[in-house]
């Protein structure tokens, strides 16, 4: 069969549900990271949080407390790394099994897919779940990077170079956290790439309602309300 006849397999639902997964995967995080300053999201929220962590660190003595909340995120990143690196490995595995997926999908939507097209869905999955791995890694990295940037903060908070030294760590530890929130919605999105599995509508339906909960619980939560009472600017 030749890569033309191939495309055929796959209806313009399917289409339709492949453009909307990545449009809402890829519009919010252009939304989140990009909110207007009258209503920032969480993340941004967070940022600020973050800044003001490092100001405060200066004088905090002793420093014990910072360095157990960073060994704590960096033990979060790891651990989704090495589940989007699970997850990287059951997808190839269901490659190799797609037969018996296909039997499985089957029971559940009584239509029988060719499995090209099965394989072709499970490698949107897999390709979800390498961008997480990918994001995760370089998250845990930097945190790694703002751990050593906070050892080099002088003991002394009136030495001149202290406070900046501390605020380039801030600015690392936003970047790092930045990577992990990306990470998770490839995870999330990666899940509802798998309702593909069942037809072009529950992928329409996954995608609509895995971005719904993305925005509310970055733009609409009660968590983000509570974060914001008394919040710090952005950019101080």
């Amino acid at each position: 069969m030749e890569w033309l006849d191939r495309l055929y397999l796959f209806t313009v639902l399917d289409a339709v549900g492949l453009g909307l997964l990545v449009v809402s995967w890829i519009g919010s995080t252009i939304i989140i990271e990009n909110a207007p300053k009258s209503h920032r999201s969480t993340s941004e929220i967070m940022a600020g949080y973050r800044r003001d962590w490092m100001r405060t660190f200066v004088d905090r003595d002793p420093r014990i407390f910072d360095s157990q909340i960073i060994a704590s995120l960096r033990q979060g990143t790891a651990f989704f790394a090495s589940a989007s690196m699970i997850a990287i490995g059951g997808g190839f595995a269901l490659l190799g099994n797609a037969e018996r997926l296909r039997g499985v999908a089957q029971d559940l939507t009584l239509e029988s897919d060719p499995i090209f097209l099965l394989e072709v869905k499970l490698l949107v999955l897999l390709l979800f779940a390498a961008n997480a791995f990918l994001k995760f890694v370089w998250s845990h990295r930097l945190f790694g990077y703002c751990s050593v940037i906070m050892a080099a903060v002088p003991n002394d908070p009136t030495d001149p170079k202290a406070l900046p030294i501390a605020l380039q760590a801030g600015e690392i530890n936003i970047t790092a956290a930045r990577g992990y929130n990306r990470g998770l919605r490839s995870v999330y999105f990666g899940i509802a790439s798998s309702a593909w599995l069942l037809g072009a509508e529950p992928l329409i339906l996954a995608s609509l309602v895995t971005l719904l909960v993305i925005l509310r619980r970055e733009f609409a939560s009660k968590s983000r309300h509570v974060l914001l009472n008394g919040a710090p600017d952005a950019e101080t």
